[in-house]
């Protein structure tokens, strides 16, 4: 194993790919056991460093830190497996630390063969990764307002958007032919260009999502009725409904948001085809954007989904975790379309920078 690494380290940052990617499912996970407040210190855990917390430590510090009492008042209690999803996604964090800074280590010590942008980018996921840990806490201490858990999604895409990128530019060097081709310079500057303006749009119906569903927001999940169809396709029984409190006005963006990224993302895959049709270019690109089109369609039949098998009291949260995978591999997988296409050789224009 030792030897084939040596042999293709482009490994690392894939492997630190696949562990963010175990990082942000954790945290949806958190959601769906709305554990967000389970550990209302940072970075213990009810002033332990460990999730075996009991019911009666949980009031005792409550007790002795009045302060820290959360929303749901001092008398809740957080069960085991509640507190456990919460530190297990802090000790992922902390865990990932480490071969990220052997990930920093390694491209500067290797810096003259793998280039200036392997090095730099490489320093630029220790930095995500630092700020993520800065705005976990914030999150923590803030008890999960919606803006800081929107930012905390965004912040663990670009980390893991970075090691990707990185682990690109290191497939390049290694010279992968099956990833990276000469194409037309005219497709790569304009449908470039269109991969980055769909990967931005998904990227903040996301932020949307992450706000809907966020714990501390947790009344814009219920801006809307439930079932089939006053609460979906419809909101209260209407296609329009009154804008009668910021639920109904946020779940109502959010919905017309993702139907609108969704024709954006329909057309867009149709004019790339064509594009690329018409450049010879290789069928790559189109891949990924059917693939990233794929993905969102089905998400929001899972979105209606969600709506439609709640009741008034409760939501299927499974569905909940399901609707954030699907929603972070369409935007993922744009993502790479775009960066691919960055990094892809233009016929007559040298290599792209």
């Amino acid at each position: 194993m030792a030897s084939g690494f040596l042999r293709r380290p482009s490994a690392l940052p894939m492997i630190l790919t696949i562990m963010a990617l175990l990082i942000i499912t954790t945290g949806g996970t958190i959601r769906i056991f709305d554990a967000g407040e389970s550990c209302p210190d940072w970075p213990t855990c009810f002033g332990e460093v460990t999730f075996m917390v009991s019911e009666d430590e949980q009031g005792q510090w409550y007790a002795e830190n009045p302060d820290e009492i959360d929303s749901r008042g001092a008398d809740y209690r957080y069960s085991t497996i509640e507190i456990f999803v919460e530190w297990f996604h802090r000790l992922l964090v902390g865990i990932i630390a480490v071969p990220i800074l052997a990930n920093i280590f390694y491209c500067q010590k290797n810096k003259e063969k793998w280039g200036g942008k392997v090095f730099l980018t490489s320093q630029i996921s220790g930095a995500l990764l630092l700020i993520q840990a800065v705005v976990g806490a914030v999150t923590v201490s803030l008890d999960n307002v919606d803006w800081s858990v929107a930012l905390h999604l965004v912040l663990a895409l670009s980390f893991t958007c970075s090691l990707i990128w990185q682990w690109l530019l290191m497939r390049r060097n290694e010279g992968d032919e099956r990833l990276f081709h000469k194409v037309d310079e005219n497709f790569l500057l304009n449908e470039g260009k269109r991969m980055g303006f769909i990967a931005i749009t998904i990227l903040i119906l996301l932020i949307m999502g992450a706000w809907v569903a966020s714990t501390a927001g947790g009344d814009y999940n219920q801006g809307c009725s439930v079932g089939l169809p006053e609460g979906w396709p419809k909101c209260n029984g209407d296609i329009l409904p009154s804008m009668t409190g910021p639920g109904v006005l946020v779940q109502m963006v959010h919905r017309i948001g993702a139907a609108l990224v969704g024709v954006v993302l329909i057309m867009g895959s149709m004019r790339l085809k064509e594009s690329s049709n018409e450049a010879n270019a290789p069928d790559i690109y189109c891949k990924c954007m059917e693939f990233a089109t794929g993905f969102w369609l089905l998400n929001i039949f899972v979105g209606g989904l969600y709506i439609v098998l709640a009741d008034i009291d409760s939501f299927p949260e499974y569905l909940s975790l399901l609707h954030l995978v699907i929603g972070v591999s369409s935007f993922l997988t744009a993502a790479f379309a775009y960066m691919l296409a960055k990094l892809a050789y233009p016929v007559g224009g040298g290599e792209s920078e």
